[in-house]
């Protein structure tokens, strides 16, 4: 069995992204010209092991590139919202249909006259009160997604922002 030295171990993606990461710091800092940054880039992208990454900051001070650590975590996209409940829609409807039969009952057992019923048919055939409630409800909902949408888009600006910045 071979063994193997820390500099012959294979290298990571998120192991390059955090070298070139460093490889711009040192850029911004006036170490490096845009063409030494340029060659060194590329040999960071071509390099596979740590001894070959190692050995492109060996005239460079901190930050070097850093192995094991794991990546830094992302931040977590926002939940969606809640949808309404079956319980919460059926409620408004629920309502006026047990108004309606409870009516009913009255008339056939005590023989009420059937002008006790008509406002209760009224509002169940207009149908204000589910419209509305219904309306509101599917208004709530389409608010909701949208915030959601707008969050989950930030979210995504936020981290191409990051990545562009080599934080990620």
């Amino acid at each position: 069995m071979s063994e193997y030295r820390p500099s012959d171990i294979r290298i990571s993606d998120s192991e390059r992204e955090d070298a070139l990461g460093k490889l711009g710091e040192h850029m911004s800092a006036g170490r490096l010209d845009i063409d030494e940054y340029g060659e060194r880039s590329a040999q960071v992208t071509a390099a596979k092991t740590r001894g070959e990454l190692l050995d492109l900051f060996g005239d460079l001070p901190d930050p070097r590139p850093t192995f094991g650590k794991p990546a830094p975590a992302a931040d977590p996209v926002p939940a969606p919202p809640r949808t309404v409940s079956y319980g919460q829609r059926i409620g408004p409807v629920l309502i006026p249909i047990i108004a309606i039969v409870l009516a009913i009952g009255l008339m056939v057992v005590f023989k009420v006259y059937i002008f006790f019923l008509l406002p209760f048919i009224f509002f169940a055939i207009s149908g204000s009160r589910w419209r509305g409630a219904d309306q509101r409800g599917r208004d709530d909902y389409r608010r909701a997604m949208r915030a959601h949408r707008d969050a989950v888009r930030e979210h995504q600006r936020r981290m191409r922002g990051q990545w562009r910045d080599g934080r990620y």
